[in-house]
């Protein structure tokens, strides 16, 4: 475990900030805590394992701002979270005995499908006859519920796994199962992914590798910005939101192909 010098505590504050950010509005923050920590000097496999504890806090700021819209959805959030949290603590089982190399190069081809997903999710839903709920609100039915609940179990796998991007396929998912309300799609996404995270964390702590001062203060500037982040998508027109995050996508997916291209 190494101490944190005077120019990498900068560094791992800025990138937890923003992710805490993009992690509340769209997804993604992985994407900036696992570069950096990597960039300081941490070994990939602990790297990740460390961005997982890093950017939790965070998740936690964005569920409770988003409290009042996912209070009237429990059943889903109950169906899908518990699915979150199988596939989560399987995923995060499976980084401790494998490798990530094969996994990694994967990661943009599933990035470039979210994306194109998200964005083309609609024309798609519409030739597939696929609705999660019947307007932009409304209660959500059983049997769409529990397709949400088949591929949620894989994006739980994914994130304990790995995680870059998670956020980004939640939204693709429930924007392809009919759920168009742009700010409870996201507030599903933030509780979902800490679903999943919650026992990969634990696993994590209890047998992994983790550098804890760089993920603790990451983690402090994680709380800030997905509290503040959750209280400005909220207010921001939801197709400000979706181009968002349809441009993040687009970035995630860029830097992941050239990094391994």
């Amino acid at each position: 475990m190494q101490p944190i010098s005077f120019v990498e505590a900068p560094i791992l504050l800025t990138a937890g900030f923003l992710a805490g950010i993009m992690n509340a509005v769209a997804g993604g923050g992985t994407f900036l805590t696992f570069p950096a920590l990597v960039f300081i000097g941490l070994p990939s496999v602990v790297a990740n394992q460390t961005s997982t504890i890093a950017v939790f806090p965070g998740q936690v700021a964005s569920f409770w701002a988003y409290r009042r819209i996912l209070a009237a959805e429990k059943r889903t959030v109950l169906v899908l979270g518990v699915t979150s949290l199988f596939g989560g603590c399987l995923g995060a089982l499976v980084l401790l005995r494998t490798s990530s190399a094969a996994f990694d190069r994967l990661v943009p081809w599933l990035l470039l499908f979210a994306t194109l997903l998200f964005a083309y999710g609609k024309t798609l839903r519409e030739h597939l006859g696929w609705r999660l709920v019947e307007a932009s609100g409304g209660e959500i039915g059983w049997t769409p519920l529990l397709k949400a609940a088949a591929l949620q179990f894989v994006i739980g796998l994914y994130g304990g796994f790995y995680g870059a991007g998670a956020g980004i396929l939640e939204l693709a998912v429930l924007d392809l199962l009919g759920l168009e309300n742009i700010h409870l799609a996201n507030a599903l996404k933030v509780i979902l992914t800490t679903a999943f995270n919650v026992l990969a964390l634990v696993i994590f702590i209890t047998v992994g590798k983790v550098f804890w001062p760089q993920g603790l203060l990451m983690g402090l500037a994680t709380i800030g910005g997905g509290y503040g982040g959750a209280w400005v998508a909220q207010r921001l027109p939801q197709a400000w939101v979706r181009r968002f995050v349809t441009a993040v996508g687009a970035l995630m997916t860029a830097y992941f192909f050239a990094r391994l291209y």
